[in-house]
């Protein structure tokens, strides 16, 4: 029923004016395709991904997750991710609702939660489950505000709380509540990502990391790759492909000068690296410009 009852609300919020819905719902993304896509690759921010219509797969680093009707993708951490769309038709079009994360508002509630909610050492960034109703249901009242530009202003943030808090207490909220502590490991780690994505163009020095994590070289290695599910090294390798793939769709760069716009000095190196991640030369994305 609330599936139902969400599919309905998010038809209706792409019949509306985008831009008057994305005023008052910053927060909500609806994403409508009407066709099955190759792999494409894309940096996921941290998002909760409720997929209303049609299946996706989804891939980072060795870790797969299969998607359909029902099932539910958080997202804690900034991750490069590779994803298709495997199910969708014009009479069926694969149909998502995406809600951006506010780390804050989980940090937020670390005074009333914390101490009910312990780390796990086994909780993922990248965590998919059957939907749970005690989190679609506030959804569901989140959406509805698109219709009324005041309750929006007034209800919606106390709404998005309540999602947030909901999330964070449910079965794949394990990573968030990871970082309800901005000491934990997790928190460690994210701030480590935002300075990769900061400087993807330069090179890559781990010890510079570790010592802004407040970790030694290995255990920031070991912990890096418990969170993202990757290494630093493949993580800073994403980032540029899936940079230098959009330069290169752009139809704007030479393959020469895409690779160098993302770090890489030597042509046939970038050429290497691109075809290990998408199977093809750079050429291939640059011929379908």
């Amino acid at each position: 029923m609330l599936l139902k009852q969400l599919q309905i609300l998010s038809e209706h919020y792409l019949d509306k004016n985008s831009d008057v819905s994305a005023k008052y719902l910053p927060a909500l993304h609806v994403f409508l395709r009407e066709e099955v896509s190759e792999f494409e690759a894309i940096v996921y921010n941290p998002v909760i991904c409720l997929i209303l219509q049609g299946n996706k797969e989804i891939h980072i680093g060795t870790q797969s997750v299969s998607l359909a009707r029902g099932d539910a993708l958080l997202v804690s951490h900034d991750l490069p991710i590779t994803s298709k769309i495997t199910a969708a038709s014009p009479e069926a079009p694969y149909l998502a609702l995406i809600l951006t994360l506010d780390i804050g508002i989980i940090r937020g509630l670390y005074e009333q939660v914390g101490e009910v909610a312990p780390v796990l050492a086994d909780a993922k960034s990248l965590a998919a489950s059957v939907a749970d109703p005690t989190w679609l249901e506030p959804l569901a009242r989140y959406l509805k505000l698109m219709d009324n530009p005041l309750e929006a202003q007034v209800l919606g943030p106390l709404i998005l709380k309540e999602i947030h808090f909901q999330l964070l207490m449910s079965p794949i909220g394990g990573m968030l509540r990871n970082l309800l502590s901005v000491d934990s490991h997790a928190s460690r780690i994210a701030k480590a990502i935002l300075r990769i994505r900061a400087s993807f163009r330069e090179p890559l020095i781990v010890a510079d990391l570790a010592e802004l994590a407040g970790m030694s070289q290995s255990s920031f290695h070991e912990h890096f790759k418990s969170v993202t599910g990757t290494t630093p090294l493949q993580y800073l390798k994403d980032l540029r492909m899936i940079e230098a793939r959009n330069l290169l769709a752009s139809g704007a760069h030479s393959v020469s000068v895409a690779g160098f716009e993302v770090g890489y000095e030597s042509p046939t190196h970038f050429s290497r690296d691109y075809s290990r991640k998408f199977g093809c030369s750079p050429k291939h994305h640059l011929a379908l410009a």
